[in-house]
C-alpha cells in the first residue's frame, strides 16, 4: 500500500525532537492480531537528547543515546525505555551543557583540554548507534571502542566497557559481524598515527580481547562506517572520504567536518581471509559513499557485496538537524552490486533498484550467502522525507514492494523469522514507525512476504527517530 503525497515534511520533524521521560508499560493497546509464534524482545537503539542545558547538538547523529524495549509474549506487547547512562551522558548532565565533541558537533574546550583529550574533543561514549549480545546482557555501539553494557530487561545502564587488549586506535566501525561457525566477532580497527592503518580484529565469543589479523596501511583513513563478511572473507570498502589524522588532533571542526571528499580517489574494496588474514585482492570502482552495507556472499566465481550506495558524501551534511527539520530534503542512495573477480583489478557494478533504501536488513539465516531479499525504509524522490516507507527488494529480478501509512514514518525494520520457515520471507519484520497526526509511535508488525499489517501497539509518546536494533 502507498500513501498519496503530502506537503513537504508533514509532522516529520517530530521525529527529531527530544523525548525527556522515562517510562515502563506492562501492556501496550494492541490493533490487529500478533502472530502466536512472535515471542521475544526488539531492543531499539538512537539519540533522544538533542540539547543540553542551552547548547544544541548539530547533527542527527549526535543526540544522547536512549534504549527502547518492546517484549513480546502471549499476544500482547509492553515497553520500556531508558537512557543510556553513559560517561558522556553523566558528564553533561552535572555540567549542565554539552562537554565533548560528537560526529557533528564541538565542545568548546581550551588548548589544554584539547592536549588531554585528542581526536576533536575526545572519544565519545555516547553509543546511540548499534547494538549487540553480550554474556548475559547487551552492548551498545558507536563509532569509538567505548561499548556500553545494559541489562535488556530493565535496560539499566551497567557501565563502558574495556577491551581487554593493548589496541589504542580512536575509531571502530559501529556494525559488527559475529560468525557462529567460529564463534567469534570481527570488526575492523581504524588507527590513526604516523603510520595509520585499518586493522581486522577477531573477537571470541564472551570476551573483549581483539585479535588483529590483519593490517591495512593508509596515508589518509577514510571515514568507515560499516563493512561486510562472507563465510570466508571480510571485505572493507574504502571510500575517498579521507582525513589527516593531524587534523583530527588539532583541528577546531566537529569530527566528520576535518574529512574531505576526493572525487578522484577510486573506492577501493579490500578482501582479507577471515582464519590467514592473508590479502585476497584490492578491487576500485568508481567513486561513491555508503553508510551500509547490505549483504555479502561468495557465490564461486565472485565476492558479491550489496550497498546502500550514493553518489558522493552529501548525505553526511544532509542529516544535519537543521536541514533535517526544515525538510530540506536529503541525498538518495540506489541499491548496487559488486562483483569482485580474482584476478581483476576493476569491480563491476550493477544498480539493482533505485529505490532510496537505507537501514537495510536481511534475514538472519542469509548472512554472509546468497540471498534474495532485503528489507529497509525508503523515501519518494518528490518527497523531502528520507523514511515514509518501508520496502522489500527482490535482488533477482530488482522489483520493489512497499507499506506505507498517511504522516507514518517507520524506522529500520527488523526481521524475525517464523520457527520452522523455510523459504526466505517467512517471517514478520518489526518497525517503530512516528505517527505525526497522533503525536505518538507505534510498533508495526508486517508479514514479511506480502508486506501486509498484522498488528500494531502504540506507546503514548513519540520514539525520536533511532538507528539499529536487535530481536532475541
Amino acid at each position: 500500500m502507498v500513501s498519496t503525497l503530502l506537503p513537504a515534511a508533514a509532522g516529520f520533524a517530530l521525529g527529531l525532537q527530544s523525548l525527556e521521560s522515562e517510562r515502563r508499560i506492562e501492556a501496550l493497546p494492541v490493533e490487529g492480531t500478533l502472530p502466536p509464534w512472535l515471542s521475544g524482545t526488539l531492543l531499539r537503539n538512537g539519540p533522544a537528547r538533542f540539547e543540553v542545558g542551552r547548547d544544541n547538538y548539530r547533527h542527527w547523529f549526535d543526540g544522547l543515546a536512549m534504549l527502547h524495549r518492546f517484549t513480546f509474549a502471549a499476544g500482547g506487547v509492553s515497553y520500556a525505555n531508558r537512557f543510556l547512562r553513559s560517561k558522556r551522558f553523566a558528564a553533561a548532565e552535572r555540567a549542565g551543557h554539552i562537554v565533548g565533541g560528537e560526529f557533528g558537533t564541538v565542545a568548546q574546550l581550551t588548548f589544554a583540554d584539547r592536549l588531554r583529550a585528542p581526536f576533536g574533543n575526545g572519544l565519545t561514549d555516547n553509543a546511540n548507534v548499534n547494538i549487540v549480545p553480550f554474556r548475559d546482557g547487551y552492548l551498545a555501539l558507536t563509532e569509538t571502542p567505548g561499548p556500553v553494557a545494559f541489562d535488556g530487561e530493565t535496560l539499566e545502564t551497567r557501565g563502558t566497557a574495556k577491551y581487554d587488549d593493548a589496541l589504542s586506535a580512536p575509531l571502530m566501525t559501529a556494525h559488527t559481524h559475529h560468525d557462529p561457525a567460529r564463534r567469534a566477532t570481527f570488526n575492523v580497527v581504524i588507527e590513526m598515527g604516523r603510520k595509520s592503518r585499518y586493522s581486522v580484529v577477531r573477537i571470541p565469543d564472551g570476551t573483549l580481547r581483539r585479535t588483529v589479523i590483519a593490517s591495512i596501511a593508509v596515508d589518509e583513513p577514510a571515514y568507515l562506517h560499516a563493512f561486510s563478511t562472507t563465510a570466508r572473507y571480510v571485505i572493507i570498502a574504502e571510500y575517498p572520504l579521507v582525513v589527516r589524522p593531524l587534523d583530527l588532533l588539532f583541528g577546531r571542526k566537529p569530527f566528520i567536518e576535518n574529512y574531505r571528499w576526493k572525487p578522484d580517489r577510486a573506492t577501493r574494496f579490500h578482501v582479507v581471509d577471515k582464519d590467514t588474514g592473508a590479502s585476497a585482492g584490492v578491487y576500485e570502482t568508481a567513486a561513491f559513499f555508503a553508510f551500509h552495507h547490505i549483504n555479502a556472499y561468495d557465490d564461486g566465481a565472485a565476492v558479491v557485496i550489496d550497498i546502500c550506495a550514493y553518489d558522493d558524501h552529501a548525505i553526511i551534511s544532509d542529516f544535519t538537524l537543521d536541514r533535517l527539520r526544515a525538510g530540506a530534503g536529503v541525498s538518495r542512495p540506489s541499491v548496487r552490486r559488486y562483483r569482485l573477480i580474482p584476478g581483476r583489478s576493476a569491480a563491476e557494478v550493477e544498480t539493482i533498484s533505485e529505490v532510496s533504501l537505507e537501514l537495510p536488513r536481511v534475514a538472519p539465516l542469509r548472512e554472509a550467502g546468497p540471498y534474495r531479499f532485503a528489507y529497509g525504509f525508503a523515501g519518494a524522490a518528490e518527497r523531502p522525507e528520507f523514511s515514509d516507507r518501508i520496502v522489500k527488494v527482490d535482488l533477482a529480478s530488482g522489483s520493489v514492494s512497499s507499506w506505507s501509512q498517511t504522516r507514518s514514518y517507520p524506522g529500520e525494520p527488523v526481521f524475525v523469522a517464523r520457527p520452522g520457515g523455510t523459504d526466505e520471507d517467512d517471517g514478520v519484520l518489526l518497525s517503530v514507525v512516528l505517527d505525526a497526526a497522533a503525536g505518538s509511535s507505534y510498533v508495526v508488525v508486517l508479514d514479511a512476504r506480502t508486506l501486509e499489517e498484522c498488528a500494531r501497539a502504540a506507546v503514548p509518546h513519540h520514539i525520536p527517530f533511532g538507528f539499529h536494533g536487535i530481536f532475541r
